[in-house]
């Protein structure tokens, strides 16, 4: 029972913008509703958490994939390239001044 709500909550309130305030307003009123433990609320809002913190991380794995896919495609160099780059022409000036 607590599994098929725990999905239907999930569902509706949309995992990753969920707060720590807003799941325990939530389960206070699942724990009125559906006569929830103490401990039966506690695990849902932990679970709940842990389920948007790990959302949160997958939204932010794919945006990172995404944004590296844009920049190979239009060929644009990483920070790091450039720095490297920018070194090694620093190297060549300063070995053809002397």
């Amino acid at each position: 029972m607590l599994e098929l709500l725990e999905k239907a909550v999930m569902t509706t309130i949309g995992v990753a913008a969920i707060t720590q305030k807003k799941s325990e307003e939530l389960v206070s009123e699942m724990k009125e509703r559906f006569k929830l433990s103490e401990d039966e609320g506690k695990n849902l809002v932990d679970r709940i958490q842990t389920i948007a913190n790990e959302s949160r991380e997958k939204v932010r794995e794919m945006a990172e994939a995404e944004v590296k896919k844009v920049v190979d495609r239009l060929g644009l160099v990483s920070r790091e390239e450039f720095d490297k780059l920018a070194k090694r022409v620093d190297d060549l000036e300063s070995r053809s001044s002397s």
